[in-house]
């Protein structure tokens, strides 16, 4: 049933309007009223092209009724689940933001690890080789790049609509003062890539099984299906990264996989059946087990 929302008034100040989509959004998701309101002001900073400071400072003065109206269009979305980095077409990650877009992957903060392992990873006295497989917005490889301008860093992913958002991420990072050299490749994960010419693998591949009851939860329900979900209880591209990246590694080299948190066991278990050592396993801000790295050996 949808719920009804009282006409709104010419005279309104933006505070009671930023109000009112907070409830909507509140009622319409289930979540608690600061969330709420936190997204409404995401969604108003978005439209007016307003900064935090500035919107409290513009408060108590009526909105252009444009402004109100798109405004309330734009909660009306999110209360019916549509992500709001879809909304508003970026998302922070790392020291960035990123342009997003449906069919392709919202970056994550539990992602963040995965970048900052790969440039504990990285050396600093030889040009590394990164290989980013299923880059998706780019943000892991495009981070990395950022922040190891040394390095020659690839993107790699099977969607041509990935590949071109990625595209125009590493011109999007430009704009934000951080220009970046990242390699783009359509292509099905390592199959392409030449024996012992890597030095560092990362990858959060599609993980979660097909009957997960969270596929149904929150924003993945307007994710692409194919970049979260893997046969063999999410197992399956896990096992053709391990076979494919034993061989393409240089001696010394990395792979590192983000995994769901239950998946730690099983993931270090294919690395070590693959022939990989150092295998070990870190946990996200949370405190569950998120990001698994193995070495070839020399």
């Amino acid at each position: 049933m949808t719920q009804a929302v009282n006409p709104a008034s010419p005279d309104e100040c933006l505070d009671v309007v930023l109000r009112r989509c907070g409830e909507r959004i509140m009622a319409g998701r289930g979540c608690d009223r600061a969330e709420a309101l936190f997204e409404a002001r995401l969604l108003a900073g978005f439209v007016t092209g307003l900064d935090t400071s500035a919107l409290m400072l513009q408060g108590d003065r009526p909105p252009e009724t444009g402004v109100r109206d798109r405004l309330e269009s734009l909660c009306a979305r999110r209360a019916a689940g549509e992500p709001v980095a879809y909304l508003i077409g970026e998302r922070g990650f790392w020291r960035y933001r990123f342009r997003t877009a449906p069919g392709v992957l919202i970056p994550r903060p539990d992602t963040e690890l995965l970048v900052e392992w790969a440039l504990e990873l990285l050396p600093r006295t030889t040009r590394s080789r990164v290989l980013d497989l299923g880059t998706g917005s780019g943000a892991i490889a495009l981070s990395i790049a950022a922040e190891r301008p040394d390095a020659e860093v690839h993107a790699v992913d099977s969607s041509e609509v990935a590949i071109r958002l990625t595209a125009r991420n590493r011109e999007f990072l430009a704009e934000q003062g951080a220009p970046v050299t990242v390699r783009l490749w359509q292509g099905d994960w390592l199959e392409a890539v030449a024996p012992a010419s890597v030095d560092l693998i990362v990858s959060n591949p599609p993980y979660i099984a097909a009957d997960d009851p969270h596929l149904a939860e929150g924003d993945v329900r307007h994710e692409p299906v194919e970049a979260l979900v893997a046969d063999e209880e999410g197992l399956a591209d896990y096992r053709r990264i391990i076979i494919q990246a034993r061989p393409v590694l240089r001696p010394g080299g990395w792979v590192l996989l983000e995994h769901g948190f239950e998946q730690a066991q099983a993931v270090s278990g294919l690395l070590e059946q693959a022939g990989f050592d150092a295998v070990d396993t870190r946990r996200d801000v949370a405190g569950h087990p998120r990001v698994t790295a193995g070495r070839r050996p020399d």
